[in-house]
C-alpha cells in the first residue's frame, strides 16, 4: 500500500503522513517547498507544483489512494493566485488518479465553501453553496470540491472532509498568528462579548477523520461523493478559545473588542490601500475575515459520525490543556 499525500509537509498533511507511517503504510509526500524531516522519516518526498499536470501524474505514479491536502490558503492575493493551485491543481489530481487506477481520493474541503456572510448555526451538510464568495479562497475550494465529488463513481471513490480551524501543537498558521499580534498589543476581537459561537478541529482529530475516510471509502460507500463537516463538535464562544490559545502561551486574555461593522468597514479600507499600492503582503483584515470573525460557525457533524464512524477524541478545554502542557514542554 502506497498513499499520495499532497502538502505531506505541512501542519495537516504532515499529521496525515504520520499515521500513516504507523500504520505500516508507504508514503510519498508532492509539495512545494523541500521538507528533510519527511525524508527523515522514510517518506518519499517530491517537490513540484500543483498546476503542473505532469509533475502531479509522477507524483500520483504507483499509488492506491491519494490524500490531496495541499491548498493555496489566505485572503489576499489574485484570482489566478488561488486558481491555479486550487481548481486547476485539483483536476490535474483528479485526472491522474483516473490515468494510474487509483481508486481512492480524500480531499481536504473547508466550511468556508458555503459561508454566504452570515452565521452557520447546527447547519448540515444540506447546507447550499452560496451564490457569491467574498475572497478566492472559499470560491475556489468550492469549484474545487465540486470537482471531487463529480468525480465519484466505480473507478474512483471520492470524499471530501470540511475541517473547521485546524489547531494544535505544531500548528504555523492559526496560533502563531494569533499570538504574535497579541504580543504586539493588534488583536482585537469582533462583536460583542463573548462574541460568536465556533467550532474548531484539534489536528489530531482532523487527521484521524482523514484516515477514517480512507477506510471507509469506496464506490458503494455512503461516503462516496459525499462532503462532510468536521470539528470537536463542542461549539464555544470566539473569545473563549482565543483566550485561551493565549494562556496556554502564557498571555494575559484578549479584551479589546471592535464592533462587528466597524471591522468591515477597516477591512474594506485596508484592502483598497493595499490594492492601490499593489502591496502583495495580506492585509491586518479583509471585508471576509471581518465576516468570519463577526459570525457564527459551528455544524452539525452528525453525518461524519454515522458514515465515517468520526469520534472526537476531548473537549475544547481538554485539547486547550494539551497544548499548555506542549507549550511549556518546548
Amino acid at each position: 500500500m502506497k498513499a499520495l499525500v499532497t502538502g505531506g509537509g505541512g501542519f495537516l498533511g504532515g499529521a496525515i503522513v504520520d499515521r500513516l507511517l504507523a500504520r505500516g503504510v508507504a508514503v510519498r509526500s508532492f509539495a512545494r517547498g523541500a521538507y528533510p524531516a519527511l525524508a527523515a522519516k522514510g517518506v518519499e518526498a517530491l517537490r513540484g507544483d500543483l498546476a503542473d499536470a505532469d509533475a502531479v501524474h509522477g507524483a500520483a505514479a504507483g499509488c492506491d489512494v491519494v490524500f490531496h491536502v495541499a491548498a493555496r490558503p489566505g485572503v489576499w492575493g489574485s484570482h489566478d493566485d488561488f486558481h491555479r493551485p486550487n481548481v486547476i491543481g485539483t483536476r490535474n489530481v483528479i485526472d491522474a488518479c483516473r490515468r494510474h487506477g487509483i481508486p481512492k481520493l480524500v480531499y481536504t474541503s473547508t466550511p468556508s465553501v458555503v459561508h454566504a456572510g452570515g452565521d452557520l448555526e447546527g447547519v448540515d451538510e444540506s447546507v447550499p453553496y452560496p451564490d457569491h464568495f467574498e475572497a478566492h479562497y472559499p470560491a475556489t475550494k468550492a469549484e474545487a470540491e465540486r470537482a471531487v465529488l463529480a468525480a465519484h463513481g466505480p473507478a474512483l471513490a471520492t470524499v471530501a472532509l470540511r475541517p473547521h480551524l485546524i489547531w494544535g501543537p505544531g500548528d504555523n498558521h492559526l496560533i502563531p498568528r494569533i499570538v504574535a499580534r497579541a504580543k504586539a498589543g493588534r488583536l482585537r476581537l469582533v462583536g460583542q462579548p463573548p462574541g460568536p459561537m465556533v467550532d474548531t478541529t484539534y489536528i489530531d482529530d482532523a487527521a484521524e477523520a482523514h484516515l477514517l475516510a480512507f477506510e471507509r471509502l469506496g464506490p458503494e460507500a455512503a461516503c462516496g461523493g459525499r462532503a462532510y463537516f468536521i470539528s470537536q463538535g463542542d461549539p464555544q464562544p470566539v473569545s473563549v478559545v482565543i483566550n485561551g490559545i493565549l494562556a496556554a502561551h502564557g498571555l494575559p486574555p484578549c479584551e479589546r473588542w471592535i464592533s462587528a461593522k466597524a471591522a468591515y468597514r477597516v477591512g474594506a479600507v485596508l484592502e483598497a490601500v493595499f490594492g492601490l499600492f499593489r502591496v502583495k503582503a495580506e492585509p491586518p483584515l479583509t471585508r471576509f475575515v471581518a465576516k468570519q470573525l463577526a459570525t457564527a460557525h459551528w455544524y452539525d457533524i452528525s453525518a461524519a459520525r454515522r458514515d465515517l464512524g468520526y469520534a472526537p477524541t476531548a473537549t475544547v478545554a481538554e485539547r486547550l490543556a494539551d497544548l499548555a502542557r506542549a507549550v511549556d514542554a518546548g
